[in-house]
């Protein structure tokens, strides 16, 4: 005798299956290129699913099967977005007409529920297309008859009515040639395959193994690529219009011939008193007025697919820029300036810290966690930071090594020298032996009375010169102390100076000691920056 389940672990299964596609919505947007980008496929069918459980969460106790059924049916329509979320909400109505009668869910349930969804969806779309959700739903269909047909228990039909549905995702690219040419199977088909997988999942107590077989090429044939893709240029239409329709007197036929003639992707479904349509369209005041004359219109989104595919193709390539490295760095530094050139030199999350503010190892450890790496050099660029930055290393679970900077200026050095193709331990040696080179300056005014590294008396409110941690230049401005700084440095045998100016230095003073430096010392290359640094005016580093 065939295994049946109650209406409670069904409705716990549909919740079940609304977090794991919610989980995995962006894995389906990404996949969208048909038949134009009018919105995220993934986040469409996910919010007409959470739309149906927070219906079903409404019912009261006493509630029995017909008010679970209508539930899901009006939750679908009502939450349904996009052209996605309107045909997902048809196969879920499809699924909820075929299964009346039935007081469990059996082998004979679950293939009434799947014909009838079938007949619905394709009612649904005038012109339905093969190798889209559709397709996956017929073939869903059809395994569900097969599996009737074999006397297969509940279980092994669900099973079998899953696996379907993956190859039948596999197949698409074969059927819908754009596609084929972009390398990816359908979004619809494959949100569709999880839906089913996940809540087959959640009532037989097992994980959603095949969802991980198909997007790594297992089972079901070669490997297909998930891939973006921007094709919306050269649509017709830039409008993506969708709404509710209260109205005892609307023709669905008669609307949909409308539509036809005001755009693409049309759709007109329900039943009076409440219709969902949906339409691209470059008129949608006309689209508007037509359904306005025949009821109230309510829930209205329309969508510039132009401007929506602008923000995908943003989005496209800032996903390829956080493809895995074999090699990422995390820097320590305060200043928006200095925070713009680190990440200009590759490194990867900037935590925000230095003398005043030294950032625990939890944040170092978070920072090195989040690269997208295999190994993650840190660059604490402060005495203070060094040890955090070693203990964060110990605790990584990737591979992880500290180049032991004392400033931002010597972490620019050690980037330089960075080969991302060599091993980590090479480039910690190759940077830390170039971040020795570099001599930092550093100047701030001092905040109590001191003594600088030859004994004389320093007093609070002195600007002071910093050496490579050493204090030796006290004076009266911030010109004259990196000017004598200079000096004890010996810049006059360096080649390049690098001038970080902090968030309190003026764009008077900085010109004028630019002036100076170049005068006293015409042959250093000097490169000037605005470091943004609090409370120190100037950094600078000799070469």
């Amino acid at each position: 005798m065939s295994k049946t389940y109650e209406a409670a672990q069904i409705l716990n299964a549909i919740a079940s299956a609304s977090t794991a596609l919610t989980q995995r919505k962006e894995e389906i947007n990404r996949l969208n290129v048909f038949p134009v980008p009018d919105g995220d496929t993934g986040t469409n069918m996910s919010l007409t699913i959470e739309s149906v459980v927070k219906n079903l969460r409404a019912l009261s106790a006493s509630a029995d099967g017909q008010d679970a059924r209508r539930a899901i049916v009006q939750g679908a329509l009502m939450g349904a977005r996009g052209n996605s979320g309107v045909i997902t909400s048809q196969i879920l109505r499809g699924l909820c007409e075929g299964s009346e009668g039935f007081e469990h869910l059996d082998t004979e349930a679950i293939f009434a529920a799947f014909q009838r969804s079938q007949e619905v969806a394709f009612q649904a779309v005038r012109k339905p297309v093969e190798g889209t959700i559709l397709t996956v739903l017929r073939d869903m269909a059809k395994a569900a008859k097969a599996a009737k047909e074999a006397g297969l228990d509940t279980d092994a039909a669900m099973e079998s009515i899953v696996s379907e549905g993956y190859a039948s995702v596999q197949r698409t690219p074969e059927l819908l040639p754009v596609l084929k040419e972009n390398g990816v199977v359908d979004a619809g088909g494959f949100g569709l395959a999880i839906l089913v997988d996940s809540f087959t999942a959640a009532l037989l107590g097992r994980a959603s193994v095949v969802i991980e077989d198909i997007t790594q090429g297992g089972a079901f044939g070669p490997k297909v690529e998930i891939e973006q893709v921007n094709d919306w240029e050269g649509s017709e239409y830039r409008y993506c219009n969708e709404f509710l329709v209260d109205s005892d007197v609307l023709d669905p036929e008669e609307a949909l011939d409308f539509l036809q003639t005001m755009g693409d992707c049309e759709l007109c479904v329900g039943s009076a008193p409440k219709f969902k349509v949906h339409v691209h369209s470059n008129t949608p005041d006309q689209v508007l007025k037509y359904f306005l004359d025949r009821g109230q219109v309510s829930e209205v989104h329309i969508h510039n697919m132009d401007l929506q595919s602008q923000d995908r193709a943003r989005r496209i390539s800032e996903d390829a820029a956080k493809e895995r490295k074999p090699l990422g760095f995390v820097a320590v530094a305060a200043g928006e300036g200095t925070a713009k050139i680190l990440k200009s030199l590759g490194v990867d999350v900037v935590v925000s810290g230095g003398q005043t503010m030294n950032p625990s190892t939890k944040d170092l450890l978070d920072a090195a966690e989040s690269v997208n790496a295999d190994a993650v050099i840190i660059l604490p660029n402060n005495s203070n930071i060094i040890l955090a930055a070693e203990s964060a290393c110990t605790l990584c679970e990737k591979d992880c090594g500290v180049v032991p900077t004392k400033s931002v200026p010597q972490s620019f050095a050690a980037l330089f020298a960075a080969d991302p193709d060599a091993p980590l331990e090479s480039n910690v040696e190759a940077m830390t032996e170039a971040a020795a080179e570099v001599k930092t300056g550093e100047v701030t005014v001092a905040i109590k009375d001191s003594k600088d590294a030859e004994g004389n008396p320093i007093k609070d409110g002195d600007v002071i010169g910093i050496a490579d941690g050493s204090i030796e230049a006290v004076g009266s401005s911030v010109a004259d102390v990196v000017m004598d700084l200079l000096g004890k440095m010996d810049a006059d045998e360096a080649d390049t100076m690098t001038f970080l100016a902090g968030e309190d230095l003026s764009d008077q003073v900085r010109d004028a000691l630019q002036e100076r430096i170049e005068d006293a010392y015409p042959d250093l290359e000097l490169d000037m920056q605005d470091g943004g640094q609090p409370l120190y005016p100037v950094v600078f580093s000799l070469e």
